[in-house]
């Protein structure tokens, strides 16, 4: 226990133990309903092509919205569905809240399993801390900068993530998170450039990255164009804290700048690849060869 608790002490500027807790203990208690509620009829509606909201996603973003504004009122929030909280993106706060409340709202409609609700602190701008839990399996990911990372299981104590780096790739073995959308558009063109591509795909953006931190996967692609601030802030502070690389097909670093960043959406205009080094500097200028034009 006591390797543990070294493990898990942290002296951070940007957060106390105690904010940690109660994050994770609100998250807990959301995802947690959230997966109750979903054994009771929800209403479902389309906010765009292909895009969908439920009336679990509305009321959880609301609980949220609430639940940070107590712990931290003199921060920025941005919750997915309340679309005038997205002027904060604008107003220069020094550490700003991007709130998921149903990441992967498709899985979670189908009666599927991977979905998650998140939370990432943006530092002046950049990701340093995300809480990713996965209701159905009752398990949070968390961590960030010059912090680590951890795991929690219900309520037992933390555990430190043991990072595993897959081996780099081969035409034996090269796996790849890819969307589903991805696959339809880009996958035969990818698997043409790089023989043996092996494609998979979960619900959640913040569960797909997590598929890479434990090395199940060596990439993950996000190539079309629609994932949004509360998607990435979170998964992309883990990613940065076990060491991936984060960064766009040109291998340019993911910016958090007015020009990256939609401004009504608050979409990234950038591609997205988060991968083990191993895996993006051998592959990624073939996606994008492959990608080009399509």
């Amino acid at each position: 226990m006591l390797k543990l608790a070294k493990a898990f002490m942290f002296n951070l500027m940007y957060i106390s133990p105690e904010q940690d807790q109660k994050i994770r203990y609100t998250l807990r208690e959301c995802g947690q309903e959230a997966y109750k509620l979903a054994a009771e009829p929800f209403e479902v509606s389309e906010k765009g092509p292909n895009d969908y909201v439920t009336s679990i996603d509305r009321y959880l973003d609301r609980q949220l919205s609430a639940a940070f504004s107590a712990l931290f009122p003199e921060d920025g929030r941005i919750t997915e569905e309340n679309t005038a909280s997205r002027a904060a993106y604008r107003a220069n706060y020094q550490r700003l809240w991007c709130i998921d409340p149903l990441d992967g709202t498709e899985e979670f409609i189908r009666g599927k399993l991977h979905y998650a609700s998140m939370v990432g602190l943006l530092l002046e701008g950049k990701p340093v801390a995300g809480w990713i839990y996965a209701p159905a399996f009752d398990q949070m990911y968390f961590g960030g900068k010059d912090w680590g990372l951890f795991q929690t299981v219900g309520t037992q104590a933390p555990q430190p993530i043991a990072l595993c780096k897959p081996p780099a790739p081969t035409a034996e073995n090269c796996k790849i998170v890819l969307g589903d959308k991805d696959q339809k558009n880009y996958a035969r063109a990818i698997a043409q450039s790089i023989p043996g591509a092996e494609f998979y795909s979960l619900g959640s953006f913040g569960l797909k990255v997590m598929e890479v931190i434990f090395g199940r996967a060596g990439l993950y692609l996000y190539l079309n164009g629609r994932v949004k601030v509360w998607d990435t802030a979170g998964p992309l502070a883990l990613a940065k804290a076990a060491g991936l690389v984060c960064c766009d097909l040109q291998g340019q670093p993911l910016r958090w700048t007015a020009d990256a960043i939609e401004p009504e959406t608050l979409a990234h205009t950038q591609s997205i690849a988060i991968g083990w080094p191993n895996y993006i500097e051998p592959l990624l200028g073939k996606v994008q060869q492959a990608v080009t034009g399509l």
